[in-house]
């Protein structure tokens, strides 16, 4: 991975995965958006949560304490979230605490897609690459919350 260059295209997040087994996906959108589908072994850390006071979106205030209790800063992370906004944010506070090897995925799992609801860049699914629907053992947010905190 290019670690000057903090944004990746999707294409180029599927060769990282399939080229790299240390590789890992980062799913960082809410619970219900990973299990609805998501990358095929994908790990899940919101960086932001829907706050039921403002019905706002805020940063996750465990997403490090979470992916450092999971993931070594050595790990080369590709975080993905709908269309790329999230990822990005989560890949610069990874970058910013010592994963130098994170990068966000442009376009994410639904795609860019403009005011009239076209896609102006394709996504993972979009794209027809693999999806899993539900959870996974050990992948989810609640269970890798669990975990960091146990280590």
């Amino acid at each position: 991975m290019d670690k000057d260059d903090p944004e990746i295209s999707v294409e180029q997040a599927r060769r990282h995965l399939e080229s790299d087994p240390h590789c890992v996906y980062l799913d960082v959108r809410t619970e219900s958006e990973y299990l609805a589908g998501h990358v095929p072994g994908a790990l899940n850390v919101p960086v932001a949560l829907l706050n039921p006071l403002t019905g706002k979106m805020e940063l996750n205030p465990d997403f490090l304490r979470v992916v450092t209790g999971v993931l070594d800063r050595k790990t080369p992370i590709v975080c993905g979230c709908r269309s790329g906004g999230r990822s990005c944010t989560a890949a610069l506070l990874l970058r910013e605490n010592g994963y130098a090897n994170a990068v966000s995925m442009f376009g994410g799992f639904y795609g860019v897609k403009d005011a009239d609801g076209q896609i102006t860049v394709e996504g993972w699914s979009t794209l027809g690459l693999p999806v899993h629907r539900g959870s996974e053992e050990g992948k989810g947010y609640t269970e890798l919350s669990r975990k960091a905190t146990t280590q």
